[in-house]
Parts: structure tokens; sequence; C-alpha cells
């Protein structure tokens, strides 16, 4: 923690993220519309009335004789899983930033009284032991006993 001089600052992480999301948002932006439409056209190609009307042909071609056998689509390579949505400089970028977030997180001094929610749990901690004490074995006993009870099936209240 004596070296926060060397870790980036929170200003510098966000233009980094900033500066990476333009980036990728101009690359989209630069694609021309027709392609981005030629795009969503082949995704979603409009067929004529005739292509939709069933074809007897096509219909026997599709049912499997007992003397075939059907070849399973094979399932997807580790390559392809291991391709990833990101670039890996985005991706370093990303990481680093958060990183360098998660170090700044600090945790407050849970025994410490200078706050007052440590004031409050000092205050709290000796009647909650109390109450505890008086309480805690038959809470037990009682959850216990419904437990057995639901797994036996049996009533024992």
């Amino acid at each position: 923690m004596s070296d926060i001089s060397n870790e980036p600052t929170m200003e510098d992480i966000l233009s980094s993220i900033k500066k990476i999301i333009s980036e990728d948002s101009a690359k989209v932006l630069s694609t021309p519309r027709a392609r981005r439409s030629a795009a969503r056209e082949e995704v979603n190609p409009i067929r004529p009335q005739a292509d939709l009307q069933p074809n007897a042909d096509a219909a026997e071609d599709d049912i499997l004789e007992l003397t075939e056998t059907s070849v399973e689509p094979e399932a997807a390579t580790e390559t392809q899983m291991a391709q990833t949505l990101v670039s890996p400089n985005a991706e370093s970028a990303s990481r680093a930033a958060l990183g360098a977030l998660s170090a700044l997180i600090v945790k407050p001094d849970v025994h410490g009284s200078d706050t007052l929610e440590g004031m409050v749990r000092e205050m709290l901690r000796p009647m909650l032991r109390e109450w505890l004490d008086a309480n805690l074995p038959q809470v037990v006993e009682s959850l216990v006993a419904k437990e057995i009870a639901r797994i036996t099936g049996n009533s024992l209240g």
C-alpha cells in the first residue's frame, strides 16, 4: 500500500476505458451502411412465396430409413470456445483497470469505534451475547426437532 504513487489514478483508469470504448465505437461507425444492411439481409433473407411451399421430394429425403446412419454434428471445439468477444488489448486494459480499482478498496476497521457503526456495534455486542446465551439453546433444539420430524415423517410436537 505504500507504493500508491506508482499506481494509475482513477482518472487515468477511466480515461483508458473511455478511449477503448471510443475506439471500438469508431470501428463500428466506420463500417459503411450498405455493408451492415447486407449483413442483416444475410441473417434474415427474404424468400419468395414459391420457396415456402412444401416440396414432396424434399420431404421424402428428410425421412431417415432404418438402414441409414445419421451423423451427429460435432460439438463446439475448444478453439471455438476459446474465441473471445473482446480483443486482447481491450481485455488486458480492462483487467488492469479492474485490478487497480480492486486494489483501492479499503475495508473499514471492524473493531474500531471511530464511526457510528463501530460505536453501535460495540454497544450491541453485550446485549447480543446476553440474548444468545438465553435463547440460542432453545432455538437450536426446536430447529433440530423440526428437521428430525420432517426427515422421519413423525410429529414430535
